[in-house]
């Protein structure tokens, strides 16, 4: 799970400073600013989320201050697909609370995933949090907030139908300067059991392209290499004019002829400049098409990687998942990405011990396994979700000890797949797009390939954004090493 604009030694310098200030009866730079002090927890959608939240409450007056002692306001943009992510979010909460006690006035508040399924609880309850919003429902932050300051709980959870916060520019937070997220579309049509996303996030709906275009415009402009293109699936987007999606096949004439598809919105946005590279997260298996695959495969600047989460290799727990797909067809989707675009390279989601998950099923997923040879694969054990179409069905069946066991396997074989994978890149020369200076060696760069590789190599006249050619000398299991070509 990943946490925060502003997180780990950052913050403690930050605090260690403020604190050591104050002792010296410094006090803050800018006492008259309000400050605001935002975390986020999960996935990419939720970290842009928190940018579009900045940029609501800069025209407020607000500052983003990495230190939280400080804040006026705090807010906490939370994630609800695993339970040990809401007992963080919980425990971080508390922590907040003990700050409001030393400084009265501070507000508190919840946003994102957490906050439809857990608000009375949070607010009421165990009081918690003075504010809770749900993801549709962030431009009313400055009133709810108003509301709050005058000495009032406030809540605004209501899913909307056409909010896609397409006029707001986002503040980009914690950036590197040189890769951003851009959202395509809101909520999920996919009732997959297990997922709590479209009882948080709502029905889907897509954004104007030519919002989407602009942005990705803006950020070249600024200085940015890389754009990102988010939403639940990718793949479903459909801009016919506004509104719910809609089946391709129920628009109108009128419509269909002026309706964009995803293949053709990653055609548009690669034409803003080929030096912008194009990647988009997250695909699912039912609905990506060869006319994606080509769109990559015609545009040197749309990456050459595609994260396609498989979820189980057995095709009975994938029914009972509700996924909509079998193991053959998410082979076939393999298959024709290979074949279309031979040097593409693949990830992949597992969730390990699904209800009623057998040996057999288990067996079946690693074969998935050896057949695909992901480049890399994110694991999870199952953590049922109340409410969700799995908690109410099948029962949590499977012992944690057996879920921790196939997950170990799975980390193990992970590992395996992207150092033997690492391994048939020595010797090959790739496009590097340089994204900072590398952790351990401050004469070293470190940048991604098409194929969304880690590479690291020396420093020269480079900088972050610019593009390089390395060729790979060595190799472990998460990076590549290689020397300028």
């Amino acid at each position: 799970m990943a946490k925060g604009q502003f997180s780990g030694a950052l913050v403690e310098q930050l605090e260690e400073k403020r604190q050591g200030e104050a002792m010296q009866g410094n006090g803050v730079a800018n006492a008259k600013a309000k400050l605001l002090y935002l975390e986020s927890y999960g996935c990419a959608m939720n970290f842009n989320d928190s940018e579009i939240v900045a940029s609501i409450l800069k025209k407020e007056g607000y500052e983003i201050t990495p230190v939280m002692h400080d804040a006026h306001l705090i807010l906490v943009n939370t994630c609800s697909i695993r339970e040990r992510a809401e007992q963080t979010v919980r425990n971080r909460l508390r922590q907040f609370s003990r700050i409001k006690k030393n400084k009265p006035g501070t507000v508190i508040g919840l946003l994102g995933c957490m906050a439809e399924r857990l608000k009375e609880k949070l607010l009421e309850q165990e009081k918690l949090v003075d504010i809770v919003v749900g993801p549709d429902a962030y431009r009313e932050l400055p009133k709810l907030i108003d509301e709050c300051n005058g000495g009032q709980k406030s809540v605004n959870v209501l899913l909307s139908l056409e909010e896609t916060y397409a006029d707001i520019s986002p503040v980009r937070l914690g950036t590197n300067g040189v890769t951003a997220f851009v959202s395509i579309m809101r909520g999920c049509d996919n009732m997959c059991s297990f997922c709590v996303v479209p009882y948080t996030r709502g029905r889907e709906r897509s954004r104007n392209p030519e919002t989407i275009v602009q942005e990705a415009k803006d950020m070249f402009d600024k200085g940015f290499r890389e754009v990102t293109l988010l939403g639940q699936n990718v793949d479903s987007y459909l801009w016919f004019g506004g509104g719910p999606k809609k089946e391709f096949e129920k628009l109108t004439k009128e419509e269909q002829e002026s309706s964009v598809n995803f293949a053709q919105l990653l055609e548009l946005v690669a034409k803003v400049s080929p030096d912008l590279r194009i990647r988009f997260s997250t695909s699912h298996p039912k609905d990506i098409t060869d006319d994606v695959l080509y769109a990559i495969k015609n545009h040197k600047n749309i990456c050459n990687y595609i994260h396609l989460p498989m979820q189980s290799g057995s095709s009975p727990v994938l029914k009972r998942m509700n996924r909509t797909y079998d193991r053959e067809w998410y082979l076939s989707k393999i298959d024709a990405i290979k074949t279309i675009i031979p040097d593409c390279a693949v990830s992949t989601d597992i969730i390990t011990g699904f209800c009623g998950e057998t040996d057999e099923d288990h067996k079946n997923t690693m074969g998935v396994l050896d057949y695909t040879q992901f480049e890399f694969v994110y694991q999870f054990k199952y953590s049922e979700r109340p409410g969700t179409l799995a908690a109410r069905q099948y029962e949590d069946d499977v012992p944690e000890e057996i879920k921790t066991q196939r997950l170990n396997e799975l980390i193990k074989k992970q590992s395996e797949m992207s150092y033997n994978s690492n391994l048939k890149d020595i010797g090959r020369t790739f496009e590097v797009l340089v994204e900072g200076t590398s952790k351990r060696s401050e004469e070293q760069l470190y940048g991604r390939n098409s194929q969304n590789k880690v590479i690291v190599f020396p420093k020269a006249d480079y900088k972050p954004g610019d593009y390089t050619t390395v060729k790979v000398t060595d190799c472990t299991a998460g990076t590549l090493i290689g020397e300028l070509a």
